[in-house]
């Protein structure tokens, strides 16, 4: 049985271990030793607890395995996933770190390396439906619209995170990167906000965040964008919380004590937002890829909306997130994948045999995108 180390055990962590062990030897692996404890008594899923900025760690938590899982948060993603490259071990990455992943493709190349960056919902699933597509006909347009909310709305944010909180205050202070006309377009995050009604969301409030990622490089689309969703009122609060400097990575000083901003807001937000035991969530997106297909002018509209899973006790968006990686993982063990080097996902989707097989694993676990194609008239 091969063997996967993965490198994280939050709730996106934990789900993609809990879904490999089905098939595989499963390692997980974090300083967390609360977390590692859940997934070694529930699951008996071998366990170690390890500080994984170190990198002699990542070089022992990765050194046994076949292929490696990096669920680890952005702020450290860049680094790990060069670690694991240069131990010569293929992966799939989920921490969607800021850097430019194609600076690695020639060290992996050189290591023989397969790396599936951005490997999630969205980027991510999102990826594999555009690159999938946009191989059979020409695309003039992708929109991605995607956000992971709670059911329960509460006041103030009506806002609960399952992943690193200083992930999610990113979305809201990175400036966004989209393309129109063939040209980049750079706007502040929470910029250009409109309504969208979803039929099992109600209306949610989009704005820009920096999702595209590898498809401003991989992708010759005129026009693509991606927006985050989430409940109306969303982007009047976070305006407010990073003009008034509460987002800064900026130190000042407070009674004699050095601090930076965004390191207290992450902490004081996470009791916040964090999703209480059982707490049940959805997660929302819909992808657009618009064009010409055999001289026909059509458009393709994917819609997904998962919900948490009683039965399992795994919110939506660790589903959506962690089962799209699973599924790359399956692919790489199986062979069915084999290009070295930095593949973000939409290369996956290429592939029709590949994007079959991912949208099959993704359905046997009820995660569902259900497409709708229809034809424009001029």
């Amino acid at each position: 049985m091969k063997k996967i180390s993965v490198l994280g055990a939050g709730l996106i962590g934990k789900a993609i271990a809990v879904d490999l062990q089905k098939n595989f030897e499963v390692s997980s692996f974090d300083i967390d030793k609360k977390a590692l404890k859940i997934l070694n008594n529930e699951f008996e899923i071998h366990t170690q607890v390890l500080d994984l900025s170190q990198t002699d760690n990542i070089n022992k938590a990765v050194k046994d395995a076949d292929i490696v899982v990096n669920a680890l948060p952005g702020f450290m993603g860049f680094e790990t996933l060069k670690t694991i490259i240069n131990a010569g071990k293929n992966v799939v990455d989920i921490s969607f770190f800021p850097e430019d992943p194609f600076e690695l493709d020639d060290p992996a190349k050189e290591k023989n390396v397969i790396a599936i960056t951005d490997c999630g919902v969205a980027p991510g699933m999102g990826n594999i439906i555009c690159g999938y597509h946009n191989e059979r006909m020409q695309v003039n347009d992708y929109k991605c619209y995607v956000g992971g909310l709670p059911f329960v709305r509460e006041w103030p944010f009506d806002y609960k995170a399952v992943f690193s909180p200083v992930d999610v205050i990113e979305e809201y202070t990175r400036p966004a990167r989209y393309i129109q006309n063939n040209e980049l377009i750079i706007r502040e995050a929470l910029s250009e906000a409109e309504y969208i009604y979803f039929n099992k969301a109600g209306t949610l409030e989009a704005f820009n965040t920096d999702g595209l990622r590898s498809l401003m490089k991989t992708m010759k689309i005129p026009n693509m964008i991606e927006k985050t969703l989430r409940y109306p009122g969303t982007v009047e609060y976070m305006k407010v919380l990073r003009t008034c400097g509460f987002f800064s990575k900026e130190e000042i000083e407070v009674k004699g004590n050095k601090v930076i901003p965004l390191d207290l807001t992450a902490k004081l937000l996470f009791p916040k937002w964090e999703l209480k035991q059982g707490e049940e969530e959805f997660t929302v997106m819909r992808v657009i890829c618009a064009g010409t297909e055999n001289d026909k002018h059509v458009k393709y509209t994917y819609d997904l909306f998962d919900t948490f899973d009683k039965k399992s006790n795994t919110s939506s968006m660790a589903r959506t997130t962690g089962y799209t990686c699973t599924a790359a993982v399956n692919l790489l063990s199986e062979g069915l994948y084999k290009k070295k080097g930095i593949s973000p996902p939409e290369y996956l989707g290429v592939n029709e045999q590949n994007f079959n097989y991912i949208k099959d694993y993704l359905s046997e676990r009820s995660v569902i995108c259900n497409v709708k194609k229809e034809f424009i008239n001029n």
